[in-house]
């Protein structure tokens, strides 16, 4: 079985839009807070990723950085250009291209890319996925390149303003 975390970035900071580009707006206060307390409600779950794939935008590194740090994650951070900026088609691309030797990826990324690949693949109708918000899928296979439409099954849809009582 393979099992993929997809992870949007926290709240980005837009004090300096005029002078920042897109791809280098960092991360605000309500991001650096909520990425590492999402990162904790995913470590009681005990099911941690094996390898972390971001886009290399700035808000998208440091949330996965601040995922790294709280799991305690021996593994660097790869970067996957692609990811920024994506739709369906980059991101499926991206995720049957993975190695086989991994079961469990967590990818971190952009919206709407990531709540239109989260429908895509597991037939959900999820509205958003909010800034750090996760959602976790099963595949019932062993091999990446067998993900496709409506293959995953959602397991876990969860963000920071969450009130479901879900541990």
């Amino acid at each position: 079985m393979k099992q993929l975390f997809l992870i949007r970035h926290g709240k980005s900071d837009w004090k300096n839009s005029d002078v920042l580009s897109d791809f280098d707006r960092p991360l605000n206060h309500r991001g650096n807070k909520d990425a590492p307390n999402m990162a904790r409600k995913i470590l009681k779950r005990g099911v941690l990723p094996q390898l972390l794939v971001s886009s290399p935008a700035v808000r998208a590194i440091s949330t996965a950085k601040h995922f790294a740090d709280v799991w305690d994650a021996p593994l660097k951070i790869q970067t996957e250009a692609s990811i920024y900026e994506a739709g369906i088609a980059e991101l499926l691309h991206v995720v049957t291209n993975y190695n086989d030797d991994f079961d469990r990826i967590a990818m971190f990324g952009h919206n709407p890319g990531f709540t239109d690949f989260a429908n895509y693949l597991c037939d959900e109708d999820i509205y958003n996925i909010p800034t750090a918000g996760i959602v976790i899928i099963n595949f019932n296979t062993d091999q990446w390149e067998e993900v496709s439409y409506h293959t995953g099954t959602m397991l876990l849809f969860d963000f920071p303003k969450n009130t479901d009582d879900l541990y």
